[in-house]
């Protein structure tokens, strides 16, 4: 074993349950751990992260680590009907979305040596599409009493807290699959651990007692903490929504964005679960932030990990450099080297006008752009006081009173960025 997978998890906050005896269980030889991921989207987002990142460190402590893709699952939706996110869907869907997650996954997962311990993809459509429900009843369903599932608290929550509505007998049954997903992997694969999320310990735990009654063996159970953010807001979303790790959904400056606009507590935690740097280094960082707050240095040595991590380096560096466009010190060049989303990301929210793209090539006076074509200030005296105080820059350069905006000026060919002072931006949108 390269470490104790448990003491590891532990010190970076990303233990809340487990059963007896699993530490011991791990430190004998090398085992199976599966964590089930639902394919309904092509990409993965930060959710699924404390997932992904337990499965790393498993297979860093000399373990063999399984993402089991719920494909079967996924064919039932949300049995609630209440996520618009776990959508049906059919099998060509689940199988590219498959394919996609385990191009992301395998940024953290090793599936290619030829190592024992090298990661699996599986997926739990492969043993369920062949089940009649005959077959299910009979083989699996005998095997665990109503009496067992009731006890469950994520039956009792639900009944208790919804039960003008009642729970559909597929929600009910919901735990019979996960669990048989388990016993499958403990058969075939000799899988003897479930990871998950703390909500998900009842159907775990309901894993390791089919391993116990059909198996004949011994299942074990372990799960972290469901993540939270000290101001309560939920962790991973946006007003725009999730933060996806493809670049496509969310981009690496957003990505990065997110993770540099933690607070001092949330960078203190997520820099543990979130990175793979070492106790001392963590220590380290979070006594120097201590020293100067200000600074951030917490913040930006988390958002620079893990955007590298699930982008690039250049990925990163092109973040940090739209981030010095709005905050800090940065030129025209720097501003005609962002491509088009990065430009939409970087100054969302600020107001926007749209012109001809004629008046352009005609060549637009200062004046004209900041007041009758833009609408940026509000008369033609203001916009000459403004010139004469030095105080207004065109694409982040300071401009004189008889500039002519022109083709050159264009940030991707469409965009014009004008600026009064330091905060206050304008965009045109040359159409």
């Amino acid at each position: 074993m390269k470490k104790n997978f448990i003491e590891e998890i532990t010190w970076r906050g990303m233990l809340h349950d487990v059963m007896p005896n699993t530490e011991e269980h791990l430190m004998e030889e090398m085992r199976g751990a599966y964590v089930g991921i639902d394919p309904t989207a092509d990409s993965l987002h930060i959710g699924h992260l404390v997932g992904v990142m337990l499965l790393r460190h498993f297979q860093l402590s000399g373990h063999k680590p399984f993402a089991l893709i719920g494909g079967a699952t996924g064919m039932i939706g949300d049995p609630s009907g209440k996520s618009a996110e776990r959508n049906l869907l059919d099998e060509k869907t689940l199988r590219h979305n498959q394919e996609a997650i385990k191009e992301q996954l395998s940024r953290f997962l090793d599936f290619d040596s030829d190592a024992p311990n090298a990661a699996e993809l599986v997926n739990n459509y492969d043993w369920m599409k062949e089940f009649s429900f005959l077959d299910f009843i009979r083989d699996v369903g005998k095997h665990i009493t109503v009496n067992y599932m009731m006890a469950k608290d994520s039956v009792k929550k639900r009944l208790s807290s919804e039960s003008a509505e009642g729970m559909s007998f597929t929600e009910f049954t919901y735990q019979l699959v996960q669990g048989y997903d388990f016993l499958e992997l403990y058969k075939e694969k000799n899988c003897t651990l479930q990871m998950g999320g703390s909500d998900q310990w009842g159907n775990i735990t309901t894993g390791t007692e089919m391993i116990r009654r059909i198996g004949g063996g011994k299942g074990y159970a372990l799960t972290c903490p469901l993540i939270t953010k000290a101001d309560g807001t939920k962790f991973g979303k946006t007003e725009g929504g999730n933060i996806w790790l493809d670049a496509k959904r969310t981009s690496p400056y957003k990505f990065y964005q997110y993770w540099l606009n933690t607070s001092d507590e949330d960078a203190e935690k997520y820099i543990k679960i979130f990175t793979f740097l070492s106790k001392e280094e963590i220590e380290n960082l979070i006594a120097t932030h201590k020293e100067a707050p200000h600074a951030r240095a917490l913040q930006k040595r988390l958002a620079e990990e893990i955007t590298v991590m699930v982008h690039s380096k250049e990925d990163l560096d092109n973040a940090i450099k739209a981030s010095n466009i709005l905050f800090g010190k940065s030129t025209s060049t720097d501003l005609k080297d962002l491509d088009e989303a990065t430009f939409l990301d970087v100054f969302e929210g600020v107001p926007q006008a749209e012109i001809s793209k004629n008046i352009i090539e005609e060549e637009l006076d200062i004046i004209g752009a900041l007041v009758e074509h833009g609408g940026f200030l509000k008369s033609n005296g203001e916009a000459r006081r403004a010139l004469k105080e030095n105080s207004i820059s065109v694409n982040k350069e300071k401009i004189k009173e008889g500039y002519k905006i022109s083709r050159k000026d264009l940030i991707n060919d469409q965009f014009v960025l004008l600026q009064k002072g330091k905060k206050n931006y304008y965009v045109l949108r040359a159409i």
